[in-house]
């Protein structure tokens, strides 16, 4: 994710670190260059247009611009879906480390050690459920942190398992059932804890939901397919009547919708590790940073941006 001041007015014009521009320079340069060769070949009688008027090249910017801005809403949409989802998700992971923090273990001196260790493990386990969350999303191997936080055989069971932060959550639920059968947790208690499982699977699936289901890839490939054939044909309607400021315009149109087209390809993919997408692995730190001071352990370093970019 894209994490930067606010540039001034001025500089905005000019600021290419962090944006969207080295991505679809290439094919600017590659419409303008074409306007190019077009204005000459005009200019010296070798090309002659059968049709000068711009306006049908209007019409179809227009429709163009309308369904891109569609694709770009639609795009938008999953992206901040995915964040509220993880906004959820920290939200979650918080209230249940505190509950089991609170329900099994008051700080006391007296308190029974199992208790204590059982709180532990329900918070280390959560932690390793952001962690493995985000890898599994990314189509990373979350193993490293899955070790350090998960003590064995529990971690090689998870380690094993297709989906691991489903079987963090089967893990969860095997443990909560087992304080429930030795009498550590009430119905009440269990069922609230039990709670807390179900709206982490929850945003699981949710997340899931997005990652695994992409915009129909027709449509996908209709905008992109007409956006270039629009950017192509442009300066042979603009050439007769704008002369030499035929590659200006061009490029700049070139700019507005080769651009939009590819912000709204990473937009799709909210979990990927393209600069606009959601800074996972910062947001995973977060959760670890929050639970680990829940317990009083010590807590790593949160994530910065580098080059203004948060992973």
């Amino acid at each position: 994710m894209i994490v930067r001041p606010r540039p001034s007015p001025l500089k905005l014009l000019f600021v290419v670190r962090g944006t969207i521009l080295p991505r679809v320079l290439p094919h600017v340069l590659a419409i303008a260059a074409l306007s190019c060769l077009v204005v000459v070949a005009l200019q010296l009688g070798h090309l002659r247009l059968p049709v000068t008027s711009p306006a049908p090249l209007s019409l179809l910017g227009i429709a163009l611009s309308i369904f891109l801005g569609f694709r770009n809403n639609a795009c938008y949409d999953r992206w901040w879906e995915a964040r509220k989802q993880w906004g959820a998700l920290l939200i979650e992971l918080r209230e249940f480390s505190h509950e089991a923090i609170a329900l099994l273990d008051d700080g006391l001196a007296e308190l029974p050690v199992v208790g204590r260790q059982a709180a532990r493990r329900l918070v280390h386990r959560n932690i390793a459920f952001a962690h493995a969350l985000a890898a599994h999303l990314r189509g990373h191997d979350a193993r490293e942190d899955i070790s350090r936080l998960i003590p064995e055989p529990e971690g090689s069971r998870v380690l094993s398992s297709g989906n691991r932060p489903s079987a963090l959550l089967r893990e969860h639920t095997r443990e909560l059932a087992a304080l429930r059968l030795d009498g550590r947790l009430s119905d009440i208690t269990w069922g609230a804890l039990n709670e807390r499982v179900h709206a982490l699977m929850g945003v699981l699936c949710a997340c899931e939901r997005i990652r695994f289901t992409p915009l129909p890839f027709t449509y996908t490939v209709l905008l992109h397919r007409t956006a270039y054939l629009f950017c192509l044909l442009l300066p042979f309607g603009l050439a007769e009547s704008l002369g030499w400021f035929t590659p200006v315009l061009a490029a700049m149109i070139a700019y507005t919708f080769f651009g939009l087209d590819r912000l709204s390809d990473e937009l799709e993919e909210p979990f990927g590790d393209a600069p606009n997408d959601l800074p996972l692995l910062a947001l995973a730190r977060t959760a670890e940073i929050n639970l680990l001071e829940a317990l009083g352990e010590p807590q790593p370093e949160p994530l910065r941006p580098r080059d203004f970019i948060l992973p």
